[in-house]
């Protein structure tokens, strides 16, 4: 019997969790966890997360990007999904933290990251985030802007900073654009992040960084995007900033993060190992030589694919001749990628994760919002109803980080799922939690 098509076919297995079994039920297993039992346990929706997964990620980038007197190379991108949990595997599997906000720092140090291995980026700290990270002693400043040049005067001549020596990177924007979404394209001239390299502002902003009394230039920065499966954009990036980096002659030229990953059946996507051979391939290429130390700030790639969310249905909703909508009890709340970006997922059914999904739906959340989709163009089995669990997989990076609370909506809990044990690491926001800020 030949294979179903495509769109019909069960969920390619690549997308799920390392550790992903299938228990004799046909229930879907994570960590020796059992998803559908997991959702009677606590409830829907939730993140489950296979911590063997986010451990063997980590390890790859430690091994793929290594380091240099005691400093990792892989910092990983806290935006990507951040609690003091996964702070604590960064810690203990050896890499350092990219952070953008005070708030993040500060859970990298709950989490017991060492201060000199936290990064500390943003395009527009204020200068309370500054003090904060000067005054933890974080290992390198990222420098965005004229104006945070002048903060970081003023803190390093006057503030409590004063007399202290602190390590940074100019942030450069190279002028390439990466074939993703525009709005997580940040290499290109046009962009909030960085200084020009072709009007002349970042070899400016070096000039300054230099006759700064108290900073060490330590090296260059550069980001283009995020989910980038080409990795020769990494190459016309390193080409554009040789001759700057040959001038400077840094100890340390940082190529950012943004390896893409694969979301649908049929998508794949380089491996952390073959992104950092190809990075140093073209920075072999372009001349940058092995006395400079090439750094990374992975991400979406260590933790997409470990993670997945599971909703319960709560509506079917068939159109005659239109299309079919199945509910869910969450939505953009918990995922806003799809209304953000257009970005796709799949959909299966964990109570038979290797069935054919013949039915075309579209999964949508429970919000005030015709837009509230979370997946657009779905494929599920044809038994589905009102009570499954359902499942999205792939939804490890940006989901928990960029969920709120619209509509007045709890966020989900987040569960580590390892060696038969669910463990929740962060607990579900109550209607008692939404109204303790509200003075009114």
């Amino acid at each position: 019997m030949s294979a179903p098509p495509r769109s019909e076919a069960p969920i390619q297995w690549s997308l799920l969790p390392e550790s992903a079994t299938i228990a004799k039920s046909g229930h879907l297993v994570v960590g020796g966890v059992d998803l559908v039992d997991l959702a009677g346990e606590v409830g829907t929706p939730f993140f489950a997360y296979d911590e063997e997964h986010l451990r063997a990620r980590c390890r790859e980038a430690d091994r793929a990007w290594g380091g240099l007197d005691g400093h990792p190379g892989a910092a990983y991108a806290a935006k990507a999904f951040w609690c003091t949990a996964m702070a604590r595997i960064v810690a203990q599997e050896g890499l350092g933290a990219d952070v953008a906000t005070g708030g993040e720092m500060a859970v990298a140090l709950a989490g017991g990251i060492a201060p000199q291995h936290i990064t500390f980026h943003g395009n527009n700290k204020s200068e309370l985030e500054l003090m904060a990270a000067l005054s933890a002693g974080v290992g390198r400043i990222v420098v965005d802007s004229f104006d945070e040049i002048s903060r970081l005067e003023h803190l390093l001549r006057y503030g409590v900073a004063s007399g202290q020596r602190q390590k940074v990177l100019v942030r450069v924007t190279p002028g390439v654009e990466a074939h993703t979404h525009e709005f997580v394209q940040t290499g290109r001239e046009d962009s909030k992040f960085g200084f020009s390299l072709a009007s002349g502002a970042a070899a400016q902003a070096v000039d300054s960084l230099k006759a700064l009394p108290g900073v060490e230039l330590a090296g260059v920065h550069m980001h283009i995007g995020s989910q980038i499966f080409l990795l020769d954009a990494y190459s016309k990036a390193i080409s554009a900033m040789a001759a700057m980096v040959g001038q400077l002659s840094p100890t340390e030229l940082c190529i950012g993060g943004g390896l893409g990953v694969a979301y649908v059946n049929g998508e794949s996507a380089p491996s952390i190992t073959e992104w950092a051979q190809s990075v140093r391939d073209a920075c072999m290429s372009s001349g940058i030589g092995d006395g400079v130390f090439l750094s990374a700030e992975p991400g979406r790639a260590i933790v997409a694919t470990a993670g997945i969310t599971c909703y319960t249905v709560g509506t079917v909703k068939d159109l005659p001749g239109i299309r079919t909508y199945v509910a869910v009890d969450g939505g953009m709340s918990d995922n806003p990628r799809p209304v953000l970006y257009g970005s796709g997922y799949e959909a299966f059914l964990p109570r038979e994760v290797s069935a054919s999904r013949p039915c075309a739906v579209r999964v949508v959340g429970k919000h005030c919002e015709s837009g509230d989709i979370v997946v657009s163009a779905a494929q599920v089995p044809d038994d589905i109803v009102v009570g499954d669990v359902i499942a999205t997989p792939v939804t490890g990076a940006y989901g928990y980080s960029m969920a709120s609370n619209y509509n007045k909506v709890p966020r989900p809990p987040v569960v580590f799922c390892r060696a038969g044990e669910a463990k929740v690491v962060v607990r579900r926001e109550t209607e008692e939690d939404l109204l303790r800020l509200d003075q009114g």
